[in-house]
């Protein structure tokens, strides 16, 4: 089909798509073949550490019992995963080497359970390696969610490689029940950063705009200042923690995605960015973690040590090229494509 510009608010995203209707739900993966995790009931569910102002929670366990557990369900505002990748790393007391239909299985278990606990206008959030990212894509669309944005969350320090190209990406999947801006939380003016138009080229007609004068909603690949892995000499580091995403990631999705009080869950908290990020910025959060040893880790960073690199998200251009030394004239700004 030709692409051509999309002029409603049907689906997210600037070109339309084909309108046949296609049966997601007819789609069979590995996976599949497994039968579905039976959730375990607790007779009563308590978390292990918890603060306030905001609420913030921590319940040790697996996600995939708690999610239907726990008193918020069905009223999560903005849920962010990043799952273990199944790639033998050493967690503690997780078992990150599973064979592939069962790590399937299990994928599609945790996001079944974050599907029921989400609100009418909630999103999901998944960041995912290349090797998995196809198979979340297509359960949650057999599973009536609606993909708004398929981002990347670039990075240049990958890990050396001659036998392929070098890894220097993480796939960042932005879901919703419902696509329609104004039938979900999104918060566009709290993540602007400036324009390439206003960071290099000057352009007066950026500054001409009766609103966002030479900003704009960030592109679907992210990189930047703070924006590579989290390496050992870094501030945000957390030694005790084999992957950490950077603040500044989890500080554009719960501004974008979230309000002040709104209720952030994550089923992986890890190295307990999420919370920390949430916390910072006003928001309630409740975070699962599998290992106990990671959990207090984490408790110890949520609650004593808090965001270090709060703000820095915002703002900031993301240019590739250096400005240029003198302001264009009309004839000379870059045109519109």
């Amino acid at each position: 089909m030709k692409d051509r510009n999309n002029t409603t608010d049907e689906r997210p995203g600037e070109h339309a798509m084909p309108t046949e209707n296609i049966r997601h739900d007819k789609i069979r993966l590995l996976g599949d073949t497994l039968p579905p995790h039976a959730p375990t009931r607790q007779e009563v569910l308590l978390p292990k550490y918890e603060a306030s102002d905001p609420d913030t929670q921590l319940y040790v366990g697996d996600c995939r019992n708690l999610l239907y557990e726990i008193p918020e369900h069905g009223a999560v505002d903005l849920i962010f995963a990043d799952p273990p990748f199944n790639w033998e790393i050493p967690y503690e007391e997780w078992d990150d080497g599973m064979p592939r239909a069962d790590y399937e299985r299990f994928t599609f278990d945790w996001l079944d359970g974050c599907i029921s606990c989400l609100s009418a206008t909630g999103s999901l959030w998944i960041n995912i390696p290349d090797d998995t990212v196809a198979e979340i894509v297509l359960h949650l669309k057999r599973r009536g969610l609606t993909m708004v944005n398929w981002c990347a969350w670039h990075f240049r320090f990958g890990q050396h490689r001659t036998s392929s190209f070098i890894q220097s990406k993480s796939h960042v999947l932005y879901f919703t029940r419902d696509p329609r801006p104004a039938r979900r939380i999104w918060n566009p003016e709290s993540i602007l950063e400036p324009s390439d138009r206003a960071a290099v080229y000057a352009d007066p007609r950026t500054q001409a705009k009766n609103e966002h004068k030479g900003m704009r909603v960030p592109m679907d690949v992210w990189y930047g200042k703070y924006w590579g892995r989290v390496q050992g000499n870094n501030k945000e580091r957390r030694h005790y923690h084999h992957n950490q995403i950077p603040e500044v990631y989890l500080e554009r999705v719960i501004l974008a995605c979230s309000n002040e009080d709104s209720l952030v869950l994550d089923p992986f908290l890890g190295s307990g960015t999420t919370c920390t990020v949430a916390r910072a910025w006003n928001r309630r959060s409740i975070g699962f973690e599998f290992s106990h040893g990671n959990a207090e880790h984490a408790w110890e960073r949520i609650n004593t040590i808090g965001m270090i690199r709060k703000g820095e998200s915002q703002g900031r251009s993301s240019a590739i090229r250096t400005p240029r030394a003198a302001h264009l004239s009309s004839e000379e700004a870059p045109k519109e494509h």
